[in-house]
């Protein structure tokens, strides 16, 4: 067994508890972790003393929840111990709507408290006042973490009807912690796993994100597929499952994507990208056409985005996040060949996509292309687009860049704010997206005032043209190289 460490401010924190008269001791995770030898992410204490008694002891300290937490402030520079959290021994009854206990009530002992808890390895708590630092295990949790188990406390269904969010916790102990989860366990989660629909949707969120951010993340979703809980997160991704590609693909749809999410996993990429990687082929299944060697998906990376956009809105993923994973998703499928694509043609690249993506689209491209079994995920080709990025970098690629901007176009053509502005502007771009050496105010201005003389429907007309305009990377000679590999 590892020796456990107990910072300073852990032990000084029990040590006022103890000299008031109260019991303390380390519960949770924390516990779990030191066991382990992994570095706790917080530090949890439980006591016999009420909230209120707490905080009188603690005067830095909030309490804002019904179940006896109080997060106690402290002096040190550790962003994990800033706040160590204090919370009263409770016992909890009945779980009428499988997400919160009816009643709270605090209990008088510590076995008590563990009782109520979800999984043994969870269950064990640690006497902060014992120089021995001996375990307090009812459960059988210690054994269990030995043995490298994920087992409830008592009867899993019990455990599981209190609260279905624990059918995800119990693949995400395994997968965080590379354990098995013991067989009555697994067999309640698998037959009770449509409880999952009553919990709130931030909640599975949150346990879905944590699985994904674990190392072994890709064996989390496969996991959740088995157990029958994946249906209650993302169906989507469970389309791809026996949804076969073509003659350059040697994995299912399904498994593709998961082996795209394992690449990011291994590279320790953000939620973003891991995210993106796990749905960038989400929309395959539905735009497949044909069977065999020769069927195509055109299109997918459209119905892709618009699948990950309800994906991300009913897990209630803020919009930041959302709105780059779905960009991610879709524009994940671009082309690019040495020779092929002019300096024009990655300037109205990095307008399409954003200069501020590429670097985690090209994160995506490297998990499409391990998750299809090639060897390498970062070709030379894609080592020369960033070569031409770099080169034109700091062209103009947006409105904002060129040298004559709206206000200065309205006082140019004495006209208001109106819906011509953008227009010409709009063809302005594209003229520069094409040549940089026009973003030359006597340049704009000249032209701007012979866009400004044409009729209303001439100019809608260019301007539509130049919103319209295909960029090289999905021009003819994509098109082409796309139907003779198959890989749209």
């Amino acid at each position: 067994m590892t020796k456990p460490k107990i910072p300073k401010v852990v032990r000084e924190t029990g040590s006022v508890l103890d000299k008031a008269g109260h019991k303390a001791y380390l519960v949770g995770g924390c516990v779990r972790d030191l066991y382990l030898g992994r570095e706790p992410k917080d530090w949890d204490i439980a006591t016999d003393a009420l909230p209120e008694e707490i905080q009188k002891l603690f005067p830095e300290s909030v309490y804002e929840n019904a179940f006896g937490t109080v997060g106690v402030k402290t002096d040190s520079d550790d962003e994990r111990l800033k706040i160590i959290e204090i919370t009263t021994f409770r016992s909890e009854g009945r779980y009428t709507d499988k997400r919160h206990p009816d009643e709270v009530k605090f209990a008088k002992t510590i076995e008590d408290d563990l009782s109520r808890r979800d999984f043994t390895i969870n269950a064990i708590a640690m006497d902060l006042a014992d120089p021995k630092e001996k375990f307090i295990d009812p459960y059988g949790g210690e054994g269990d973490l030995r043995k490298k188990l994920v087992r409830t406390v008592r009867e899993p269904r019990e455990r599981f009807n209190e609260d279905a969010l624990r059918l995800m916790r119990a693949v995400r102990f395994a997968v965080e912690l590379g354990f098995d989860i013991d067989h009555p366990t697994l067999k309640a989660v698998k037959d009770q796993a449509g409880l999952l629909e009553m919990i709130a949707k931030e909640r599975i969120r949150d346990e879905f994100v944590k699985i994904i951010m674990a190392a072994r993340a890709a064996e989390g979703v496969i996991l959740l597929e088995d157990t029958g809980l994946l249906q209650y997160i993302v169906p989507e991704l469970r389309e791809g499952i026996g949804c076969g590609q073509n003659k350059h693909h040697i994995y299912t749809v399904f498994e593709h994507n998961v082996r795209a999410l394992n690449y990011t996993a291994e590279k320790k990429y953000s939620l973003v990208v891991r995210l993106a990687a796990l749905l960038h082929d989400v929309g395959k299944p539905r735009s497949k056409r044909g069977d065999g060697p020769d069927s195509t998906f055109h299109g997918h990376e459209v119905v892709g985005a618009r699948m990950a956009v309800k994906i991300m809105d009913r897990l209630r993923f803020g919009k930041e996040i959302a709105d780059k994973v779905v960009h991610l998703v879709r524009y994940h499928l671009f082309y690019y060949n040495v020779g092929e694509v002019t300096e024009s043609g990655v300037r109205r690249f990095l307008a399409r996509v954003g200069p501020e993506n590429v670097d985690d689209l090209l994160r995506v491209r490297e998990a499409d292309r391990i998750g299809s079994g090639v060897p390498k995920a970062f070709p030379y080709k894609l080592r020369h687009l960033l070569f031409m990025i770099e080169k034109v970098k700091r062209d103009p690629i947006e409105p904002k860049m060129l040298k004559l901007r709206g206000d200065g176009l309205m006082k140019l053509l004495g006209i208001p704010p109106s819906p011509k502005i953008g227009q010409i502007l709009s063809v302005l771009l594209e003229e520069v997206l094409d040549d940089p050496k026009r973003n030359d105010i006597g340049y704009l201005e000249s032209r701007a005032k012979e866009l400004g003389a044409l009729s209303d429907r001439e100019l809608l007309a260019l301007s539509r043209k130049a919103r319209d305009a295909k960029d090289e990377f999905e021009s003819g000679v994509e098109e082409g190289m796309k139907k003779k590999y198959y890989v749209k």
